[in-house]
C-alpha cells in the first residue's frame, strides 16, 4: 500500500475510534458506566407471559429469519434468550482464509455467563447501563436500530439502491452502541430489519414497551411431566454401565449430536425437541456440557454421561434435523447392538488417530449393526453434512452436483470387503483428515490420503472380484441395492445443491439425473466423520481445504458403485461425460478402477441406453417405498395447477439461468388457500473436480429447472405469488425470459420482492402454511440470500 494511502487509512481509523470514545463518554455521562449482568428475569408473571405471547413471535418472525446459527450477521443469534443476552461480535465464524484455527464461540457451550461472553469480545444489544426507559432506548442497540428503520424507511423503488450490500459474503457492519452515531450517519438506510420493510406500528410498540421495561425475560419453563418421565427412561438407556453399552452409546452420540430428538409417541403441536449431549454430571443433576470441539474429542474426565437437554431455542429450517425416539427405535437398537453375539473387551481411547477413525474406534461393534443404524434414517444421516456446520459456503459444496439420486447397498449382502475384520485391517488406509485437525500443509497431506485411498480400493476390489465373480456368492445386479424392506422410504434420496447451500429429501425427485451414487457402509461412515463429526467450522483453511479435497474420493467411489451395474463399455463413456475436461488423474479413475474391479455386470440390458434403463429398473424396484410428497403427480395438487407447473419444469436455459437457485412459489386457489411449490434451478457443470475454478466449469446453456410440491431449500432467493388463474400467464412469461431486464419485468408482475409493502404478510402466510403442512420438519426460513432484482 502506498505510504500516503496508509497514512489516510490510519487517520480514518483514529478518527473513527476517537468518535467512538467520545460517544462512549457521552453515554457514560448520561447513563453511567456499563454494568455487565446476566439476563434480567421477569419475576413479574405478566411480563413473562407478555414475552412468550407477544414479544417472542415478533423476534422470531422479523429477526430470527436473518439472525440464527453460525452465519448470523455479527454472530447475533436472536433464536433464544441466551443469544439475545450474549449480543454481537465483530469476529467472523466463517473465514475461509484464516491460517490458524479460531476459538470456538458456540452459544450455551463455550461460555456460561454474560461476563464470560464480554471477555470473549461480544458486546450487548440491550442496555447494560442505568435502567430507565430513556436509557434502555438510547443506550441499547436493538431499539436504536429498529427506530433507525422507522426514521429512514426503505426507498419506494422496487429495487434497493447499491448502497446496500447483500449476499452470503457481504461485509458486515457490526457497530457497538458507542459507534452507532457514526454508523447511522454513514448508513442511514441500514436500520433493522436490514434491507427489509420496517415493523408495523403494533410490532414496533410491543418491542419498544418490552425494551423500555429493561427487556425482562421469562423464568425457565418446567418440562411437562410426561416428557420428564421419557427423559428419565432414555437417559437410563444411554448410561448403562457395561463396556458394551458404553461403546454403543458413544457410537450413537457421535451420530446424533446434531439431531433434534423428539418422543414420537408424545409429540404433538408443542414442538418439544431435545439435544443429546455429553455431560460431566449424571442424570438427575443439572447438565454440565463437555465443551470439546468435536463430539469425539477427549472429554478430560474418566466418566461422562449422555444427557437429553431440552432445546428451547426457535427452530430454524436450515439446522432443524428431527429424529424420532420411540419404543420401536429402542427395540431396533436393542436388536442391533445388544442381541447380536459379540463382546467388547475394552473402550477406545480419545487420541485423534483413533477417535477420528470410526473403523478403529468401533471395530468391536458389528458392521451390519452400524450400517443398519445409519441406514434406518438415511435421510437424516446425509442431512448431517447438508445442514451441519459444513453446509455454509460454496467451497464446501462444490464437491457435489446440483441434483443427483442416492441409492444404498443392501445390508443383507454385506460382503467381506465391508466386514469388521476387513475394515479394521484397512483402517490405516481409511484415516480421515480430522485426525490432522487444523493443518498448514493440506496438499502434502492430500497426497498421503490419495495414496491410502488407492491402497484401500485395491484391497476392496480384490475381495469384490472374489465375492462377485463367476463362482462368487453374489451377482452384480440391482439385487444388491437396498429396497427398504418394502417399507422404509429412506431407501431412495435426492440431493439438491443450491450453490452455497443444499437439501436432501426422501424420494427420487425430478427427471432422471445426470449422476447417481450407490453408497455402502464404508462410504456412509466416512462421509459422516469427514463432514459432520470431524468437521470444525472454526478450523483453519488447511483443515477446510483438505476436508473438501477428501470428499472427492468418496463422491467418485459412490459414482463408480453406480457405474459398475452398467456394461464396461458404457462406464468409461459416461464417466467422460461426467468429468468433461478434467485432469488425467480424474479422467482415468474409471479406467484404473475397472482394472482393479473387472467383474462384468450381470444385468441384461435390452436397449441402446443402458443408463436410462438402469434408472428405470431402480425406480420400479423401489416404487413401493418411494416418497412422492414432492412430485407433481401428487394427487393433492389441483389439475389446473399441475398442468402449468409441469410446463415450467420443462424450461431450460436461458430462462433457468436467469432464475435464483431457490424460488418459493405460492399459488392461491379460489377458496383463498395457499399451495406451496419450489422452483429449483439446477446449475450445469462440465465437471466438479475443480476447487477454485467453478465458474470455468459452469455450462449455463445446459441449466434446467425442477418444480416440486412443497418447500425444498431453506434459503429462498425469491418469492413468487399468483392466483391459480394467473399460472398460465406466468408460465408463458417465464418461457420468454432472455435477459435481466426481462426477469425484472417478470418480478414486477409476479414477485414479492424484499422491498414489497406486503412482504411480511406474505412471509407470515408462507410460514404458517409450511408449519401446517409439515409440523415436525417446520422451521423458520433464512432470508439472508433473498435477491435484489
Amino acid at each position: 500500500m502506498p505510504f500516503h494511502k496508509a497514512v489516510r487509512l490510519a487517520a480514518l481509523c483514529l478518527f473513527i475510534s476517537g468518535c467512538a470514545v467520545l460517544a462512549g463518554m457521552d453515554l457514560t455521562s448520561r447513563f453511567g458506566s456499563p454494568q455487565v449482568q446476566d439476563r434480567q428475569v421477569a419475576h413479574n408473571a405478566e411480563w413473562g407471559k407478555t414475552y412468550n405471547n407477544d414479544v417472542k413471535p415478533i423476534i422470531e418472525q422479523r429477526c430470527s429469519v436473518c439472525h440464527g446459527c453460525y452465519d448470523a450477521p455479527c454472530q447475533l443469534k436472536l433464536t433464544s434468550l441466551e443469544g439475545i443476552d450474549r449480543g454481537a461480535s465483530k469476529d467472523l465464524v466463517y473465514d475461509g482464509a484464516r491460517l490458524l484455527e479460531a476459538e470456538p464461540l458456540r452459544l450455551n457451550i463455550d461460555a456460561k455467563s454474560t461476563q464470560a461472553w464480554r471477555d470473549k469480545g461480544f458486546f450487548p444489544v440491550l442496555n447494560e447501563r442505568q435502567q430507565s426507559p430513556v436509557a434502555n432506548r438510547q443506550a441499547g442497540l436493538m431499539y436504536r436500530l429498529l427506530e433507525q428503520k422507522r426514521q429512514h424507511p426503505l426507498p419506494t423503488e422496487a429495487l434497493l439502491p447499491d448502497s446496500f450490500t447483500l449476499g452470503t459474503y457481504r461485509e458486515h457492519q457490526c457497530p457497538k452502541a458507542e459507534e452507532l452515531d457514526l454508523f447511522q450517519a454513514r448508513f442511514p438506510l441500514w436500520g433493522m430489519p436490514y434491507a427489509l420493510p420496517a415493523l408495523n406500528d403494533r410490532e414496533h410498540s410491543t418491542l419498544t414497551a418490552w425494551l423500555d421495561a429493561g427487556a425482562p425475560m421469562p423464568e425457565a419453563t418446567p418440562l411437562p411431566a410426561q416428557y420428564t418421565a421419557q427423559v428419565k427412561q432414555w437417559e437410563a438407556f444411554f448410561n448403562q454401565p457395561s463396556l458394551k453399552a458404553q461403546l454403543v452409546n458413544r457410537y450413537i452420540y457421535e451420530h446424533l449430536f446434531l439431531a433434534h430428538l423428539y418422543f414420537e409417541d408424545l409429540h404433538s403441536s408443542d414442538n418439544i425437541f431435545f439435544k443429546l449431549v455429553r455431560s460431566y454430571t449424571p442424570p438427575g443433576e443439572p447438565i454440565d456440557i463437555v465443551p470439546t470441539r468435536r463430539p469425539y474429542d477427549d472429554p478430560g474426565a474418566d466418566t461422562i454421561y449422555y444427557r437429553l437437554q431440552w432445546d428451547q431455542s426457535s427452530l430454524l429450517a436450515k439446522t432443524h434435523m428431527p429424529y424420532p425416539l420411540s419404543a420401536k427405535r429402542k427395540q431396533q437398537w436393542q436388536q442391533w447392538f445388544y442381541e447380536e453375539e459379540y463382546s467388547v473387551n475394552h473402550l477406545p481411547n480419545y487420541t485423534p488417530e483413533v477417535a477420528s477413525n470410526p473403523f478403529k474406534a468401533f471395530e468391536q461393534l458389528p458392521v451390519a449393526s452400524r450400517y443398519r443404524f445409519m441406514l434406518e434414517e438415511a435421510e437424516f444421516t446425509i442431512m448431517g453434512f447438508i445442514k451441519g456446520p459444513v453446509c455454509r459456503g460454496q467451497v464446501a459444496l462444490n464437491v457435489i452436483r446440483d441434483r443427483f439420486w442416492v441409492f444404498f447397498e443392501d445390508p443383507d449382502t454385506i460382503n467381506p470387503a465391508e466386514s469388521a475384520a476387513f475394515l479394521a485391517q484397512q483402517s490405516k488406509h481409511l484415516r480421515l483428515p480430522a485426525e490432522a485437525e487444523s493443518t498448514l500443509r493440506p496438499i502434502s497431506r492430500w497426497t498421503q490420503y490419495s495414496n491410502r485411498q488407492r491402497d484401500y480400493l485395491k484391497a476392496k476390489y480384490e475381495v469384490g472380484n472374489q465375492v462377485l465373480g463367476e463362482n462368487g456368492r453374489l451377482k452384480l445386479t440391482t439385487d444388491l441395492i437396498w429396497d427398504g424392506e418394502g417399507k422404509n422410504p429412506n431407501a431412495a434420496l435426492t440431493v439438491f445443491r443450491h450453490f452455497d447451500s443444499a437439501t436432501v429429501v426422501k424420494g427420487l425427485v425430478g427427471d432422471t439425473p445426470q449422476t447417481a451414487w450407490v453408497i455402502g457402509y464404508p462410504i456412509l461412515e466416512r462421509i459422516h466423520y469427514l463432514l459432520v463429526a470431524g468437521f470444525d467450522v472454526y478450523g483453519n483453511v488447511g483443515h477446510q481445504l483438505l476436508t473438501r479435497l477428501y470428499m472427492d474420493f468418496l463422491r467418485m467411489e459412490a459414482e463408480f458403485n453406480f457405474l459398475i451395474l452398467l456394461p464396461h463399455e458404457e462406464q468409461e463413456k459416461i464417466w467422460a461425460e461426467w468429468y468433461e475436461g478434467t485432469s488425467g488423474i480424474v479422467h482415468n479413475y474409471v479406467k484404473e478402477s475397472s482394472k482393479l474391479f473387472f467383474q462384468p455386470t450381470a444385468m441384461n440390458y435390452s436397449t441402446d441406453n443402458p443408463r436410462q434403463e438402469l434408472f428405470d429398473i431402480l425406480v420400479e424396484k423401489l416404487n413401493p417405498v418411494l416418497d412422492h410428497r414432492y412430485t407433481l403427480a401428487n394427487n393433492t395438487i389441483p389439475e389446473l395447477q399441475r398442468r402449468w407447473l409441469k410446463q415450467i419444469g420443462y424450461l431450460k436455459a436461458p430462462t433457468a439461468t436467469l432464475l435464483p437457485q431457490v424460488t418459493f412459489l405460492s399459488v392461491e386457489d379460489k377458496q383463498g388457500q395457499l399451495h406451496l411449490y419450489t422452483v429449483l434451478r439446477n446449475n450445469a457443470h462440465s465437471n466438479i473436480d475443480s476447487l477454485l475454478r467453478e465458474d470455468a466449469n459452469r455450462r449455463p446453456e445446459r441449466d434446467d429447472i425442477t418444480v416440486v410440491k412443497g418447500l425444498i431449500g431453506t434459503y429462498p432467493g425469491a418469492f413468487w405469488h399468483v392466483k391459480d388463474s394467473q399460472l398460465e400467464a406466468m408460465a408463458s412469461a417465464l418461457a420468454t425470459l432472455n435477459s435481466e431486464e426481462d426477469y425484472r419485468a417478470f418480478m414486477d408482475s409476479y414477485g414479492v420482492r424484499r422491498t414489497a409493502a406486503d412482504f411480511w404478510q406474505h412471509s407470515d402466510k408462507l410460514h404458517n402454511t409450511f408449519k401446517k403442512a409439515s409440523p415436525i420438519n417446520y422451521g423458520l426460513l433464512d432470508f439472508n440470500r433473498l435477491e435484489n432484482r
